[in-house]
């Protein structure tokens, strides 16, 4: 039987430089929809790029450009590290 060494986070959780794979929303929402339609969707490869002095927001890059979320939605996005 194969072990799973894959980890899921949040994605307010990872450290900067961290990369995953967006598994999927914890509780979903209209804040989610939104997210979704700017490309953050299950399967995509995500990396955590800087915080703001503060913690928020967070920059994120994925589909090759930079994103900012605030924590409270990075906290609704469960992510597998790699």
């Amino acid at each position: 039987m194969p072990v799973n060494n894959k980890q899921n986070v949040l994605l307010s959780q990872m450290s900067v430089g961290q990369r995953g794979v967006i598994h999927n929303f914890v509780v979903e929402s209209d804040d989610c929809e939104r997210i979704e339609e700017m490309g953050v969707t299950p399967g995509e490869k995500v990396e955590v790029v800087r915080y703001a002095p503060l913690g928020d927001p967070i920059e994120i890059k994925i589909r090759g450009y930079l994103l900012s979320l605030r924590r409270e939605e990075a906290d609704r996005i469960e992510v597998t590290l790699l």
